[in-house]
């Protein structure tokens, strides 16, 4: 081989091995799906669901897929639609990283919108008279188990069992995540709870964990930005140990304090692509 040949074939690998490199640091997106106007009997309003398909959905039509339910849906996919414009969860991208570098098994996430004033009620477990709101988390929990999860098992490719359905959310997003696990551990066998509102009546979150009896214990994520403040930290922490206490380990609790997290959709964007690969690993076969 000359010169000539030798290095127009070293460049052949080069591109060859390039290409390759492309192709690999490549992520396959996922798809977004919209239910635009999803009516709940229960609550007596309307908010648009919207729905993550992993990437391959289409093509693998025999498998099934883990779903996690997410509160606050509006913060999650959409920029203009996010309590800040243009600081969302960025949750697709963050799923789509997570399944391509197989960090997480591949996921259905329904986005479920809050319902504007009424958000405060839906999301919190108790009537607390010193704010004259909230107590509405009991029938917000009936929507999502009797109206939406139905709908979406019957509508997409889900594997339905408690084992494989998870739900979260950020501050009262969070707070009623966790009281949905705690208390339908037969629907919900994992939780995200991102800067719980442990606040909320007198911290009345942290009777239910104590309360909890159920066999096995949802597998949780659960975290804090520590500029969040003083006592949120104190808040999350009391629930962490209260937790720990309660028969939760390490190998199904997961708690994080993030140095420069504060309490805004970009703290929680930063914190998706962890909380997914935690709560969703991949499957061994």
């Amino acid at each position: 081989m000359t010169p000539i040949d030798l290095r127009a074939a070293l460049r052949s690998t080069f591109r060859r091995a390039l290409r390759l490199e492309n192709r690999r640091a490549a992520v396959r997106p996922g798809r977004l799906e919209r239910i635009p106007r999803f009516e709940s009997k229960i609550l007596g309003n309307a908010r648009e669901l919207v729905v993550y398909l992993p990437p391959g959905y289409e093509e693998h039509e025999d498998r099934r897929y883990p779903v996690l339910y997410m509160h606050d849906g509006q913060n999650l996919f959409d920029s203009d639609r996010a309590f800040i414009p243009g600081q969302h969860w960025r949750l697709r991208e963050a799923a789509d990283e997570a399944i391509g570098a197989e960090g997480a098994e591949p996921v259905i996430i329904v986005g479920i919108d809050h319902a504007g004033p009424a958000r405060i009620d839906e999301y919190t477990p108790t009537r607390d008279p010193k704010k004259n709101a909230g107590g509405r988390a009991p029938d917000h929990a009936r929507m999502v188990i009797e109206e939406i999860k139905p709908l979406i098992d019957s509508r997409y490719r889900t594997l339905p069992a408690a084992a494989d359905t998870a739900v979260g959310g950020s501050s009262l997003g969070g707070l009623d995540a966790l009281y949905l696990a705690m208390r339908h551990p037969n629907v919900f066998a994992r939780v995200a709870v991102m800067s719980p509102s442990v606040w909320w009546h007198d911290r009345v979150i942290l009777k239910e964990v104590e309360g909890f009896a159920g066999e096995p214990r949802p597998r949780a994520w659960l975290d804090a930005g520590v500029r969040e403040g003083a006592e949120a930290l104190r808040d999350v922490r009391a629930l962490r140990d209260l937790m720990l206490r309660r028969g939760w380990n390490e190998a199904d609790l997961l708690f994080r304090e993030e140095r420069r997290g504060d309490h805004s959709e970009r703290a929680w964007a930063a914190r998706a692509r962890p909380m997914l690969e935690f709560l969703f690993p991949p499957r061994r076969l």
